[in-house]
Protein backbone atom coordinates (compact mmCIF):
# COMPACT_ATOMS: atom_id res chain seq x y z
CA UNK A 1 0.00 0.00 0.00
CA UNK A 2 1.06 3.60 -0.78
CA UNK A 3 1.92 5.63 2.70
CA UNK A 4 0.79 9.60 1.42
CA UNK A 5 -1.70 11.82 1.88
CA UNK A 6 -2.90 12.59 -1.75
CA UNK A 7 -2.70 15.78 -2.59
CA UNK A 8 -5.89 17.54 -4.14
CA UNK A 9 -4.83 21.07 -4.97
CA UNK A 10 -7.07 21.95 -7.15
CA UNK A 11 -10.35 21.08 -5.56
CA UNK A 12 -11.80 22.95 -2.05
CA UNK A 13 -13.09 20.34 0.03
CA UNK A 14 -16.79 21.20 -1.00
CA UNK A 15 -15.94 21.11 -4.26
CA UNK A 16 -14.51 17.56 -3.60
CA UNK A 17 -17.43 16.33 -1.51
CA UNK A 18 -19.57 17.05 -4.43
CA UNK A 19 -17.62 14.81 -7.17
CA UNK A 20 -16.71 12.52 -4.51
CA UNK A 21 -20.95 12.08 -4.32
CA UNK A 22 -21.61 12.53 -7.57
CA UNK A 23 -18.97 9.38 -8.47
CA UNK A 24 -19.99 7.35 -5.39
CA UNK A 25 -23.70 8.20 -6.78
CA UNK A 26 -23.73 7.25 -10.47
CA UNK A 27 -20.26 5.82 -11.68
CA UNK A 28 -18.64 3.41 -9.57
CA UNK A 29 -19.30 0.46 -7.71
CA UNK A 30 -17.88 -1.89 -5.29
CA UNK A 31 -15.15 -0.92 -3.27
CA UNK A 32 -14.65 2.07 -5.21
CA UNK A 33 -17.77 3.54 -4.72
CA UNK A 34 -17.52 2.87 -1.06
CA UNK A 35 -14.70 4.68 -0.66
CA UNK A 36 -15.96 7.78 -2.36
CA UNK A 37 -18.62 7.56 0.28
CA UNK A 38 -16.67 7.36 3.13
CA UNK A 39 -14.16 10.12 2.08
CA UNK A 40 -17.13 12.87 1.51
CA UNK A 41 -19.02 11.55 4.67
CA UNK A 42 -16.20 11.73 6.73
CA UNK A 43 -14.04 14.86 6.13
CA UNK A 44 -10.98 12.11 6.23
CA UNK A 45 -8.11 12.71 3.45
CA UNK A 46 -5.66 10.37 4.72
CA UNK A 47 -5.86 7.65 2.20
CA UNK A 48 -4.30 4.82 4.46
CA UNK A 49 -6.04 5.39 7.09
CA UNK A 50 -9.48 5.42 4.96
CA UNK A 51 -7.97 2.16 3.11
CA UNK A 52 -7.40 0.28 6.64
CA UNK A 53 -11.45 1.18 7.41
CA UNK A 54 -12.17 -0.46 4.44
CA UNK A 55 -10.15 -3.10 4.05
CA UNK A 56 -9.38 -1.94 0.64
CA UNK A 57 -6.13 -1.37 -1.44
CA UNK A 58 -5.01 1.99 -0.96
CA UNK A 59 -4.72 2.93 -4.77
CA UNK A 60 -8.16 2.38 -4.94
CA UNK A 61 -9.05 5.23 -2.91
CA UNK A 62 -6.43 7.22 -4.52
CA UNK A 63 -7.88 6.80 -7.80
CA UNK A 64 -10.99 7.25 -6.63
CA UNK A 65 -9.96 11.37 -5.15
CA UNK A 66 -7.45 11.72 -8.80
CA UNK A 67 -10.69 10.65 -11.02
CA UNK A 68 -12.70 13.32 -9.25
CA UNK A 69 -9.83 15.81 -9.78
CA UNK A 70 -9.31 15.01 -12.71
CA UNK A 71 -12.69 13.91 -14.22
CA UNK A 72 -11.11 10.67 -15.56
CA UNK A 73 -13.42 7.98 -16.61
CA UNK A 74 -15.25 5.53 -14.81
CA UNK A 75 -13.06 2.79 -16.42
CA UNK A 76 -10.13 4.22 -14.78
CA UNK A 77 -10.72 2.08 -11.66
CA UNK A 78 -11.29 -1.02 -13.37
CA UNK A 79 -8.48 -3.13 -12.37
CA UNK A 80 -9.06 -1.59 -8.37
CA UNK A 81 -12.43 -1.28 -8.18
CA UNK A 82 -12.81 -5.00 -6.99
CA UNK A 83 -10.90 -6.63 -4.51
CA UNK A 84 -13.01 -9.90 -3.91
CA UNK A 85 -14.08 -11.98 -1.08
CA UNK A 86 -16.27 -11.00 1.28
CA UNK A 87 -16.11 -10.13 5.09
CA UNK A 88 -19.44 -11.95 6.11
CA UNK A 89 -18.77 -10.91 10.21
CA UNK A 90 -17.76 -7.51 9.71
CA UNK A 91 -20.31 -6.20 12.64
CA UNK A 92 -18.07 -8.33 15.09
CA UNK A 93 -15.26 -4.89 14.58
CA UNK A 94 -17.85 -2.60 15.51
CA UNK A 95 -19.61 -4.44 18.57
CA UNK A 96 -18.09 -7.98 19.52
CA UNK A 97 -21.46 -8.51 20.73
CA UNK A 98 -23.37 -8.29 17.64
CA UNK A 99 -24.04 -10.85 14.59
CA UNK A 100 -25.81 -11.15 11.63
CA UNK A 101 -28.34 -14.15 10.91
CA UNK A 102 -29.67 -12.87 7.82
CA UNK A 103 -29.36 -9.80 5.56
CA UNK A 104 -32.06 -7.46 3.75
CA UNK A 105 -35.51 -7.07 3.80
CA UNK A 106 -38.49 -7.43 1.64
CA UNK A 107 -40.63 -4.88 2.50
CA UNK A 108 -38.57 -1.67 0.65
CA UNK A 109 -38.85 1.46 2.50
CA UNK A 110 -38.17 4.28 0.60
CA UNK A 111 -36.74 5.86 3.69
CA UNK A 112 -34.16 2.73 4.55
CA UNK A 113 -30.86 2.23 3.55
CA UNK A 114 -31.04 -1.23 3.93
CA UNK A 115 -32.53 -2.52 0.53
CA UNK A 116 -29.86 -0.58 -0.99
CA UNK A 117 -27.27 -1.82 1.14
CA UNK A 118 -28.46 -5.13 1.08
CA UNK A 119 -31.21 -6.22 -1.38
CA UNK A 120 -34.85 -6.74 -0.99
CA UNK A 121 -34.85 -10.20 -0.96
CA UNK A 122 -33.26 -11.89 2.47
CA UNK A 123 -29.44 -13.73 2.57
CA UNK A 124 -29.99 -16.41 4.70
CA UNK A 125 -26.63 -16.95 6.87
CA UNK A 126 -27.67 -20.60 8.66
CA UNK A 127 -23.96 -20.32 10.25
CA UNK A 128 -23.89 -17.65 11.85
CA UNK A 129 -22.21 -17.05 15.14
CA UNK A 130 -24.59 -16.85 17.37
CA UNK A 131 -24.08 -13.72 20.15
CA UNK A 132 -26.42 -11.61 21.94
CA UNK A 133 -26.82 -8.78 20.29
CA UNK A 134 -29.35 -9.73 17.12
CA UNK A 135 -28.87 -7.32 14.32
CA UNK A 136 -31.62 -8.58 11.51
CA UNK A 137 -33.34 -6.28 9.92
CA UNK A 138 -36.98 -8.06 9.75
CA UNK A 139 -36.78 -11.16 11.88
CA UNK A 140 -40.67 -11.65 11.62
CA UNK A 141 -40.73 -12.00 7.88
CA UNK A 142 -38.06 -14.21 7.72
CA UNK A 143 -38.90 -17.60 6.68
CA UNK A 144 -40.64 -19.58 9.74
CA UNK A 145 -38.14 -22.74 9.61
CA UNK A 146 -35.62 -20.28 9.74
CA UNK A 147 -36.34 -18.12 12.75
CA UNK A 148 -37.04 -21.93 13.99
CA UNK A 149 -33.52 -22.36 12.93
CA UNK A 150 -31.63 -19.02 14.87
CA UNK A 151 -33.84 -19.90 17.58
CA UNK A 152 -32.63 -23.16 17.77
CA UNK A 153 -28.96 -22.31 17.42
CA UNK A 154 -29.30 -19.96 20.33
CA UNK A 155 -30.89 -22.44 22.40
CA UNK A 156 -28.52 -24.87 21.39
CA UNK A 157 -25.06 -22.52 22.12
CA UNK A 158 -27.11 -21.47 25.78
CA UNK A 159 -26.67 -18.06 24.81
CA UNK A 160 -29.14 -15.82 25.76
CA UNK A 161 -30.81 -12.98 23.32
CA UNK A 162 -30.48 -10.14 25.00
CA UNK A 163 -32.00 -7.62 22.26
CA UNK A 164 -33.24 -8.38 18.81
CA UNK A 165 -31.59 -4.89 17.99
CA UNK A 166 -33.12 -3.86 14.65
CA UNK A 167 -36.59 -5.65 15.63
CA UNK A 168 -39.86 -6.84 14.06
CA UNK A 169 -42.20 -6.10 11.68
CA UNK A 170 -45.75 -5.02 12.87
CA UNK A 171 -47.20 -6.42 9.48
CA UNK A 172 -45.81 -9.85 10.02
CA UNK A 173 -45.59 -9.92 14.11
CA UNK A 174 -48.52 -12.67 15.01
CA UNK A 175 -49.30 -14.70 17.80
CA UNK A 176 -47.05 -17.36 16.28
CA UNK A 177 -43.84 -15.27 15.69
CA UNK A 178 -44.46 -13.51 20.01
CA UNK A 179 -44.45 -17.63 20.94
CA UNK A 180 -41.78 -18.64 18.97
CA UNK A 181 -39.26 -15.94 19.89
CA UNK A 182 -40.43 -15.56 23.63
CA UNK A 183 -38.65 -18.60 24.48
CA UNK A 184 -35.50 -16.66 24.27
CA UNK A 185 -36.04 -12.79 23.66
CA UNK A 186 -34.84 -11.88 27.23
CA UNK A 187 -34.84 -8.03 26.00
CA UNK A 188 -36.81 -5.68 24.61
CA UNK A 189 -39.32 -5.77 22.07
CA UNK A 190 -38.47 -3.77 19.30
CA UNK A 191 -40.73 -2.45 16.35
CA UNK A 192 -41.34 0.94 14.00
CA UNK A 193 -44.08 3.05 13.60
CA UNK A 194 -42.99 4.94 10.79
CA UNK A 195 -46.45 6.61 9.40
CA UNK A 196 -50.59 6.90 9.96
CA UNK A 197 -50.68 3.37 7.54
CA UNK A 198 -48.88 1.34 10.27
CA UNK A 199 -51.29 2.15 12.88
CA UNK A 200 -53.88 -0.60 12.92
CA UNK A 201 -50.83 -3.17 12.88
CA UNK A 202 -48.95 -0.92 15.77
CA UNK A 203 -52.10 -1.15 17.41
CA UNK A 204 -52.83 -4.94 17.19
CA UNK A 205 -49.10 -5.63 17.96
CA UNK A 206 -49.14 -3.23 21.36
CA UNK A 207 -52.07 -4.73 22.53
CA UNK A 208 -50.51 -8.63 22.01
CA UNK A 209 -47.88 -7.42 24.48
CA UNK A 210 -50.46 -5.48 26.79
CA UNK A 211 -48.61 -7.82 29.58
CA UNK A 212 -45.11 -6.49 28.67
CA UNK A 213 -43.69 -4.26 31.11
CA UNK A 214 -43.65 -0.76 28.65
CA UNK A 215 -39.89 -0.40 28.97
CA UNK A 216 -39.29 -3.56 27.34
CA UNK A 217 -41.65 -2.52 24.15
CA UNK A 218 -39.29 0.22 22.56
CA UNK A 219 -41.14 1.99 18.99
CA UNK A 220 -38.85 3.40 16.78
CA UNK A 221 -41.07 6.21 15.68
CA UNK A 222 -39.73 7.99 12.66
CA UNK A 223 -40.95 11.67 12.17
CA UNK A 224 -40.48 14.42 10.08
CA UNK A 225 -41.58 12.47 6.93
CA UNK A 226 -45.34 13.41 7.57
CA UNK A 227 -46.72 16.68 9.09
CA UNK A 228 -46.05 17.79 12.48
CA UNK A 229 -49.66 16.73 14.33
CA UNK A 230 -49.35 13.35 12.42
CA UNK A 231 -45.96 12.46 13.76
CA UNK A 232 -46.78 13.85 17.21
CA UNK A 233 -49.96 11.72 17.13
CA UNK A 234 -47.95 8.66 16.98
CA UNK A 235 -45.66 9.40 19.59
CA UNK A 236 -48.54 9.91 21.82
CA UNK A 237 -50.24 6.63 20.92
CA UNK A 238 -46.70 4.69 21.23
CA UNK A 239 -47.41 6.22 25.13
CA UNK A 240 -51.24 5.51 25.51
CA UNK A 241 -50.58 1.74 24.03
CA UNK A 242 -48.05 0.98 27.18
CA UNK A 243 -44.77 1.30 25.34
CA UNK A 244 -41.61 3.38 25.20
CA UNK A 245 -41.27 5.91 21.99
CA UNK A 246 -37.61 6.36 20.30
CA UNK A 247 -37.89 9.27 17.89
CA UNK A 248 -35.73 9.28 14.60
CA UNK A 249 -35.88 12.22 12.63
CA UNK A 250 -35.64 11.83 8.77
CA UNK A 251 -32.54 12.00 7.16
CA UNK A 252 -31.99 12.14 3.33
CA UNK A 253 -30.35 8.63 2.89
CA UNK A 254 -27.38 11.17 0.65
CA UNK A 255 -26.93 13.61 3.26
CA UNK A 256 -23.96 15.18 3.36
CA UNK A 257 -24.10 16.34 6.99
CA UNK A 258 -26.01 14.75 10.21
CA UNK A 259 -28.98 16.49 10.27
CA UNK A 260 -32.61 16.28 9.81
CA UNK A 261 -34.20 16.80 6.53
CA UNK A 262 -36.90 19.68 6.96
CA UNK A 263 -40.59 18.76 5.14
CA UNK A 264 -43.93 19.52 5.64
CA UNK A 265 -44.42 22.35 8.63
CA UNK A 266 -41.33 21.44 10.99
CA UNK A 267 -38.34 23.07 11.37
CA UNK A 268 -35.19 21.65 12.19
CA UNK A 269 -35.21 23.12 15.86
CA UNK A 270 -38.74 21.52 16.08
CA UNK A 271 -37.51 17.92 14.73
CA UNK A 272 -35.12 18.13 17.34
CA UNK A 273 -36.73 18.85 20.31
CA UNK A 274 -39.52 16.15 19.76
CA UNK A 275 -36.44 14.03 19.62
CA UNK A 276 -35.00 15.33 22.90
CA UNK A 277 -38.41 15.09 24.68
CA UNK A 278 -39.13 11.32 23.72
CA UNK A 279 -35.58 9.91 23.91
CA UNK A 280 -34.83 11.78 27.18
CA UNK A 281 -38.33 9.97 29.40
CA UNK A 282 -39.45 13.91 29.48
CA UNK A 283 -43.05 12.90 28.26
CA UNK A 284 -43.14 11.63 32.02
CA UNK A 285 -42.78 15.01 33.24
CA UNK A 286 -44.21 17.39 30.71
CA UNK A 287 -46.34 17.29 27.46
CA UNK A 288 -44.86 18.42 24.51
CA UNK A 289 -46.11 21.91 24.74
CA UNK A 290 -45.11 22.33 27.21
CA UNK A 291 -41.67 21.04 26.74
CA UNK A 292 -38.91 24.17 27.73
CA UNK A 293 -35.62 23.23 25.70
CA UNK A 294 -33.85 25.87 27.86
CA UNK A 295 -35.53 24.33 31.22
CA UNK A 296 -33.03 21.65 32.99
CA UNK A 297 -35.74 18.99 32.43
CA UNK A 298 -33.22 16.17 33.04
CA UNK A 299 -33.86 14.04 35.64
CA UNK A 300 -31.27 11.95 37.66
CA UNK A 301 -29.57 9.50 36.50
CA UNK A 302 -32.04 9.83 33.36
CA UNK A 303 -30.63 8.50 30.06
CA UNK A 304 -29.05 10.96 28.00
CA UNK A 305 -29.84 10.64 24.44
CA UNK A 306 -29.30 13.20 20.91
CA UNK A 307 -30.91 13.33 18.11
CA UNK A 308 -30.00 9.94 16.42
CA UNK A 309 -29.23 7.74 19.43
CA UNK A 310 -30.05 4.08 19.45
CA UNK A 311 -29.19 1.12 20.44
CA UNK A 312 -25.75 0.57 19.51
CA UNK A 313 -25.36 -2.72 17.01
Amino acid sequence: MLRHKLSTPDLSEVELRQALMRLGGGWLTGDAALAAIVLWSSGQFDTNAIAAVLTVREDAVCRTLAMARDGARADFLADVAEIGGSIPDAVVHHNPMATFASRGCPVGCWFCIVPKLEGKTFTLIPDFPVRPVLCDNNLSALPAEFQDHIIGRYRAAGVPLMDANSGFEPRTFDDEVFARWSTINVGPWRFAYDDQAERPFVERVMHMLRDVPSRKKRVYVLVGNEPMAACIERVREVIAWGGEPHVQPYMKLNALERKPHVRFDWSEQSLRDLARWSNRYLYKYTDFEGYQRSAKTSRPGERSADLFDQVPA
